[in-house]
């Protein structure tokens, strides 16, 4: 987040423009109609990456369609964020961008359905954030420190990271209140039969 990017405004209101090419189904085998591979192949090409690799072109053509279609629509919504004139113009972003697209959004796609990063502010926000996190950037306007704490408030990851913390850290003193019950109805038979 060293260096400065566009407007963070301007990177929300371009995802609540996606045009709809870019929601329609992915192809998987013979179903869909969008090969990611090919909107991958054309954005990074377009950020002055090098061309798409084997590895990542087989990545975005899955056979198991179930398992993998939100994901390879967040790839698709994801591109048409990062297709924006202000990344072209840099001529910098390829690998990054590469890199971002086949692991970075993994997680993210589990957690939520690709659409709500077109209708959801927060979810917005939080793939712009993403985006320019994994690029190197930050929002225009905005110090490291501020950008890195508004992307972990509205962080979907880190939401469920906590959640789970809070569930572990609830099992834990449940277990201990149970422990100490235990112990307590064991002391007072003990307790009893010496009376």
């Amino acid at each position: 987040m060293e260096h400065e990017g566009p407007p963070l405004e301007a990177l929300t209101r371009r995802l609540a423009e996606c045009p709809a090419d870019f929601l329609a189904e992915p192809r998987v085998r013979a179903a869909g109609q969008v090969h990611v591979a090919a909107v991958v192949a054309d954005l990074l090409r377009d950020l002055g990456g090098p061309l798409i690799t084997p590895a990542q072109r087989d990545s975005f053509s899955p056979t198991d369609a179930k398992r993998y279609r939100n994901w390879l629509q967040v790839v698709l919504i994801a591109a048409w964020l990062l297709h924006d004139e202000w990344f072209r113009a840099e001529r910098r972003f390829g690998p990054a961008a590469g890199d971002f697209l086949t692991g970075g959004l993994a997680q993210l796609s589990a957690l939520t359905t690709a659409n709500s990063y077109i209708s959801d502010a927060d979810r917005r926000e939080e793939l712009a954030r993403l985006a320019l996190r994994d690029l190197g950037l930050r929002p225009a306007g905005e110090s490291v420190a501020q950008a890195q704490d508004r992307l972990m408030t509205i962080s979907t990851v880190e939401r469920q990271r906590v959640l789970a913390a809070a569930k572990a850290a609830e099992e834990r003193a449940q277990a201990v209140r149970e422990a100490m019950a235990k112990k307590a109805a064991e002391e007072a038979a003990a307790q009893s039969s010496r009376e």
